[in-house]
């Protein structure tokens, strides 16, 4: 029988930050006790240091099969559980096969197999044509599905049009899972002579309405189909106002934002750093104070890293040129203390943060009673931090395939000290327990 007490003063739990002791119980969290509480388990005391639900992302990009030069189930894994991180949901592109299809999803699941290191759970593809697999691939445990309303960047999953998405939603409404899309509505809107090494003509060339465009006819075909509908990376601040007014509806309506646009600003970007690249772009400071007060505010719903991986050669590290890299941030591994450090300096609470990395994203995925929250009956997937240290990232700390991030020399405060999953301790500074993780399916 596994059985043992964690014992901190940080314990964030949804009733705040409180001093405790944590009963784990065969990888079940089955009581949390007062501090000086007297307790027949084993107690590993870890003194102030911050005991939080283990982070959930859904919004990553594996990569596997098909692109495993890319990333990979065994790099992103690993460099999960390093971050804290203890489930990922994997987005349906950028694999080949990609996941629009029952016999995809199989390959997917094969590759997947002996490589986990930390709990993996799948989106299916909505993709023109494709409306027949939408049903068996729920049937198979996908958490929701996935759409595009511009080019994705993969051929083999092209953007689906609004035909595409009413065949789909009632179908996915009939289950109650979610609809994540990707919201720019793209039309021939052009820079003139656009200099390729200019970030400020890249971040002009997608511009606000795009996505605005795009949000407004979700939120109208939320409503009509009654069909939960989740925003990835919201960027733009103009939607905000109508996000808002969606959920004082009560829509079925979730909204995501990145750690990117939180942290970084495009007046800070310069001419040629491809690092930065991602679409929606980042955008102006004054936009993104408008993203945290709407995180705050609860109009956006949490936070998620949208790890987007490629090797150097495709983001054009070499030459600067942001027409023809790759979009996307690779920053699985550190999505805790890059929004902390974040976090910090807009007067968040520790609270903020676990809401927004832990509890929150369990509801997406349909998982709230059992992950996500420090509570009795839930699963014993923890993070245990160092919020007041600091240091500086370099290449050597990253665990990903490919050491390209924007953050690299940035200085961060949190340092992830252990991660457990289902009460197995698999991360403890620096040191590995792998192959530990499961396959999560809808149910």
């Amino acid at each position: 029988m596994n059985r043992f007490a964690i014992k901190s003063t940080n314990i964030i739990t949804s009733s705040g930050v409180v001093k405790g002791l944590i009963l784990i119980e065969n990888g079940t969290i089955v009581n949390v006790l007062s501090y000086d509480a007297k307790t027949s388990f084993p107690i590993k005391d870890v003194g102030d240091k911050i005991v939080m639900a283990g982070i959930i992302d859904p919004h990553i990009h594996i990569n596997e099969p098909g692109r495993t030069d890319w990333e990979g189930f065994n790099t992103a894994t690993k460099a999960a559980i390093a971050g804290g991180l203890t489930t990922l949901v994997d987005m349906p592109l950028n694999s080949a096969p990609v996941t629009t299809s029952v016999a995809a999803f199989k390959e997917k699941l094969a590759a997947a197999e002996g490589q986990l290191h930390t709990n993996v759970g799948f989106w299916g593809g909505v993709v023109p044509g494709n409306t027949d697999e939408i049903e068996p691939l729920i049937k198979m445990g996908v958490l929701g599905f996935k759409a595009f309303l511009t080019h994705s960047g993969i051929d083999d999953f092209p953007n689906a049009t609004e035909d595409d998405l009413r065949k789909a939603m009632p179908i996915i409404a009939k289950y109650d899972l979610p609809l994540l899309v990707h919201c720019e509505l793209t039309d021939d809107f052009k820079v003139e002579n656009q200099d390729p090494l200019s970030y400020q003509d890249y971040l002009t060339s997608r511009p606000k309405y795009w996505e605005d465009n795009a949000i407004d006819l979700m939120i109208r075909l939320c409503e009509e189909f009654d069909c939960r509908v989740h925003i990835v990376h919201l960027s733009s601040s103009n939607s905000i106002s109508a996000i808002a007014e969606a959920k004082k509806q009560r829509l079925p309506l979730t909204v995501e934002t990145g750690e990117h646009y939180l942290y970084f600003n495009a007046e800070d970007i310069k001419d040629g750093q491809t690092q930065f690249k991602c679409a929606p772009p980042i955008r102006e400071k004054t936009n993104n104070d408008l993203l945290w007060d709407a995180l705050k505010q609860d109009v956006i719903d949490f936070v998620a890293t949208d790890h987007s991986p490629a090797p150097p050669d495709l983001k054009q590290m070499q030459t600067g040129d942001f027409t023809k890299a790759w979009g996307g941030i690779s920053s699985l591994q550190f999505a805790l203390p890059v929004l902390w450090t974040a976090a910090k300096k807009h007067n968040c609470m520790l609270n903020d943060i676990a809401k927004w990395l832990s509890e929150n994203p369990a509801k997406l995925i349909g998982k709230e009673d059992k992950k996500g929250k420090i509570e009795p009956g839930y699963d014993a997937d923890l993070v245990i931090w160092d919020a007041e240290t600091s240091f500086v990232l370099t290449e050597d700390m990253i665990q990903h395939k490919h050491k390209v991030t924007p953050y690299l020399g940035q200085t961060l405060y949190g340092i992830v000290e252990q991660t457990y999953i289902a009460g197995n301790k698999l991360f403890d500074k620096g040191t590995f327990q792998l192959n530990h993780g499961k396959v999560i399916l809808n149910e």
